[in-house]
């Protein structure tokens, strides 16, 4: 099946743009797209959106924080952010809020297909130069040790995470962060497969090395 695509962005330019690219492409199709966050929240959770290309500055807010909210909502859709922005305070909020990627606007056409698909794939992308901020920012010893693990996982995977480790059932966990039971089956089969463990055993020695939780 095609990869469904939602855009968020506030130039109509952009998005028609990014329309007309994608039609050209036999597995992908636009499902959706909204000019602000305010029409995003609304119409979302009418969709099934594999990956939603995201700008970073909307009109009404952040689309950073769009991620965190959509990552509650569908954990199972994946969010790329795009920007024009190279900044690390940008790379961190990226990082913070759960998203998938970082696309730079100015990467061109193959580049973004590439991240729309390495992303629906499972994997993080992240544009080079952003790639290189990165860098900077570990070798600068400016990513304490839960950012690190934070750069792999969402702010609610780590949380499910932490519960998970303090031996909580899968209804405790559910009822502690107000989500279902089938959220937290989402939440613990990802952070299965993004830490590359086997069974809870593995996700609990994950949490206890970068700190998540302690002994």
């Amino acid at each position: 099946m095609p990869i469904a695509i939602y855009i968020v962005d506030d130039h109509k330019i952009f998005r028609d743009g990014v329309i007309s690219l994608i039609s050209y492409e036999d597995d992908m199709k636009i499902i959706g797209s909204a000019g602000s966050i305010e029409e995003f929240m609304g119409d979302i959770l009418n969709h099934d959106p594999d990956v939603i290309l995201m700008d970073i500055s909307l009109k009404d807010g952040e689309g950073t924080d769009a991620a965190s909210w959509l990552k509650e909502k569908k954990p199972e859709s994946k969010v790329l952010i795009l920007s024009m922005h190279r900044d690390e305070k940008y790379v961190k909020k990226v990082v913070d809020s759960g998203a998938n990627g970082y696309l730079l606007k100015d990467g061109g056409t193959e580049e973004m297909l590439k991240a729309i698909k390495t992303v629906q794939d499972g994997h993080p992308f992240y544009s080079p130069e952003i790639m290189n901020t990165m860098v900077k920012q570990l070798v600068t010893g400016n990513s304490p040790k839960k950012q690190l693990a934070g750069q792999k996982l969402t702010r609610r995977e780590i949380e499910v995470l932490k519960l998970i480790a303090e031996e909580q059932s899968n209804q405790e966990i559910a009822d502690l962060l107000f989500i279902s039971i089938r959220t937290v089956n989402t939440h613990r089969t990802n952070l299965l497969n993004k830490l590359e463990v086997k069974n809870t055993a593995g996700l609990v020695r994950y949490a206890i090395k970068n700190g998540i939780t302690e002994l």
